[in-house]
């Protein structure tokens, strides 16, 4: 009986699915042949034929790409209202030829019931139904009654609900869009103000990700005109955008730009993460000052020596003098690449004074030498372009970081910086870490563009920046993200527990300074884990729980009846234990399995499991934990972790990250017990 009356509903919702598509043929119909119609007024011989054509081809362009958009699922909800009327919600807004709605854009203000509707505030929602498509076929529906004295007797209610139902689903290489199942906290801080800066906080699998990239889509249909200087999303790794790169297109929005923090800057990509340690000491606000004496440094292959002959005499300056020279150019206002004009007359003038007992006239010694082209070579010399890629490379000399490092760094810190940026013999470049792209952003600030009157380089200014996993932002990359900002409106999305950077309060200072003197804040907390069954939640919690409050912990909504599988291992047998353990959760899940390491042995263990790699394809994933960092798998294999706790400098906390990437199963091989909680 059951089953008849949830064939019964999905029949119905497919007339009304069928309808839907059926007008929207007849929209795309109507945008082409106004495309064409705009293309051939642009051939009518009058001044405003081009204009004409140029809107109508505008115009119509844009209605073609919404409605050939990707739409799995189109229409994914029906509201049933105390009034008996139905109204249906979708991905985009649909109406007949009347101009009646058949269905309304999830982010229209009509649709906010949808996702806010509870039986303690219904908002006149009787029955709310989720309605899951594939193509252009209904494949199942779920109910939630929400005004059961309301609904009328012969009103049925199908299913166990939307958002269980999901949660339970296989999960694939890329991140599924939430817009069916946003609940009620997370759709308050998807529909937000545009303006200021609106902080997301939260702890695993409470969707913090999902709801900044929906905010987005919120933003844009709601604000478009003012996010005109565009919308960009930072992310921790190429790994973690690319699993997030399918949301926005699947709710139509293909013009955000997604950026993981090594890719921020234009003409750097970085994929390589530092050693813990390291990438604190490239992050260090300090390494700003390293930096701006770095520039001060004689070019590599500089001219040691300035000669000219001025009338039959020899003008010379010597290596020191040249040296200070250059110190007190630096010591101007302008950056080094727009200084050249002021670092060519101070060279005339120190050849000037060191000819004064000669008794040639300035101006005219001046207006001469200028213009000479050995002078001018030498200056290009001397005094170069700097490019933020080679500065960094001289750092790599131990003695020229030395040379600047002063009391900033210790010998051990300049040894180890030094050998991270020095150029192998073979390479053109040196392999930057995703620390030292900040470093670059820096350098190319500090350094100046050429040729620019005001003293500020060029920048890149977004209408709005949507800044995930924030908490491991270092102070450099704070200053990096600022720049891009600076007109922006601020999306902030983050957990203080999952943090991988150490010191809290530099980020903190550092974070306020990039986000400037923006008076409108907002804040949201999600408190629910969709991600985790409360067996596997629970272990993680349990290692950080004498470090944080209970309020910094969500809390599950889910059980499967599967504890955590902890097992004891010797080093030598690892290697096999970690093999079977591979097989056996690919075995249990139909989705995706994650293996999660220390980030130094990712590569050992991904060895190990190269041929149930290649026979796993995409369900298959090794990861070092930072790379892990936002991703999620149906099961998760954890490889040794007291070494996860050993390697990071936030200690605990990057294990609880690690333990909390799962869904639905979880291993984890210890040859210790030194990682579990006392």
């Amino acid at each position: 009986m059951r089953d008849s009356s949830r064939q019964r509903e999905m029949a119905a919702e497919q007339r009304h699915v069928d309808r839907v598509y059926a007008r929207l043929a007849e929209l795309r119909k109507e945008a082409l042949e106004l495309r064409s119609a705009g293309y051939r007024r642009g051939q009518e011989r009058h001044p405003g034929a081009l204009f004409e054509r140029d809107v109508m081809v505008y115009q119509a362009s844009r209605m073609l790409r919404e409605l050939e958009t990707e739409h799995e699922g189109l229409v994914f909800g029906r509201l049933d209202k105390t009034d008996g009327a139905a109204q249906y919600v979708g991905r985009l807004g649909v109406r007949d030829p009347d101009f009646e709605p058949l269905v309304i854009d999830w982010r229209a203000p009509a649709a906010a019931a949808f996702y806010r509707a509870t039986p303690e505030a219904p908002m006149d929602v009787v029955r709310r139904r989720t309605i899951r498509g594939f193509g252009q076929r209904v494949t199942d529906i779920s109910d939630d009654l929400l005004m059961p004295d309301a609904a009328p007797e012969d009103m049925p209610v199908v299913g166990e609900g939307s958002l269980m139902a999901d949660l339970s689903r296989a999960r694939g290489p890329v991140m599924r869009d939430i817009v069916a199942t946003i609940q009620r906290e997370q759709d308050e801080a998807v529909r937000a103000p545009a303006g200021g800066i609106t902080e997301i906080t939260g702890g695993p699998g409470t969707g913090k990700t999902a709801v900044a990239l929906h905010r987005a889509a919120y933003l844009l249909y709601s604000d478009r005109r003012r996010l005109s200087g565009g919308v960009l999303v930072i992310g921790p790794s190429p790994v973690f955008m690319e699993y997030i790169s399918r949301v926005l297109p699947s709710l139509g929005e293909d013009a955000v730009e997604l950026r993981a923090l090594g890719e921020v800057l234009d003409g750097a990509s970085a994929t390589r993460m530092d050693p813990p340690a390291l990438a604190e000491l490239k992050g260090s606000g300090r390494m700003r000052r390293l930096l701006k004496a770095a520039l001060g440094l004689d070019p590599p292959g500089a001219p040691t020596e300035l000669r000219l002959v001025y009338r039959g005499q020899v003008l010379r300056l010597s290596s020191s003098e040249l040296s200070s020279v250059r110190r007190a150019v630096h010591k101007g206002r302008l950056a080094p690449n727009r200084a050249r004009r002021e670092a060519g007359a101070a060279l005339l003038d120190a050849l000037w004074r060191s000819a004064t007992d000669l008794g040639f006239a300035r101006d005219a010694l001046v207006s001469e030498l200028r213009d000479r082209s050995e002078f001018d070579a030498f200056l290009d010399e001397w005094w170069p372009v700097l490019a933020p890629t080679d500065v960094l490379s001289w750092l790599g000399d131990p003695e020229k970081l030395a040379s600047v490092a002063g009391r900033w760094l210790s010998s051990g810190q300049v040894d180890e910086l030094a050998g991270s940026w020095r150029r192998a013999p073979d390479a053109e470049e040196p392999d930057w870490s995703v620390a030292d792209v900040a470093l670059l952003d820096e350098l190319r600030v500090l350094a100046g563009e050429p040729g620019q009157k005001n003293r500020r380089g060029k920048e890149f200014f977004y209408g709005h920046l949507i800044v995930d996993e924030a908490q491991d932002l270092s102070p450099m990359q704070w200053r990096m993200l600022g720049r891009r900002g600076q007109y922006a409106s601020w999306t902030i999305v983050g957990d203080p527990v999952q943090s991988s950077w150490p010191h809290s309060d530099e980020a903190a200072q550092a974070r306020e300074s990039a986000l400037g003197r923006v008076k409108a804040r907002r804040s949201f907390q999600l408190t629910t884990n969709y991600r985790n069954s409360a067996e596997i939640f629970e272990l993680a919690a349990s290692v950080v729980r004498d470090e944080v409050s209970a309020a910094e912990l969500p809390k599950p909504v889910r059980s499967t009846g599967f504890s955590p599988s902890v097992r004891s291992v010797t080093p030598s047998s690892l290697r096999p234990e970690a093999v079977a353990a591979v097989s056996e959760l690919l075995a249990e899940v139909e989705g995706t399995v994650g293996v999660i390491t220390t980030m130094s042995r990712s590569d050992e263990v991904s060895g190990w499991l190269a041929a149930e790699a290649e026979e796993a394809g995409e369900r298959l994933r090794v990861a070092g934990s930072l790379a892990a960092k936002g991703l999620e798998y149906d099961a998760v294999l954890l490889v040794e972790p007291s070494e996860l706790i050993a390697e990071s400098s936030t200690g605990r906390r990057a294990l609880y990250v690690a333990l909390t990437r799962a869904t639905q199963r979880l291993t984890v091989l210890t040859s210790t017990d030194g990682w579990r909680s006392p």
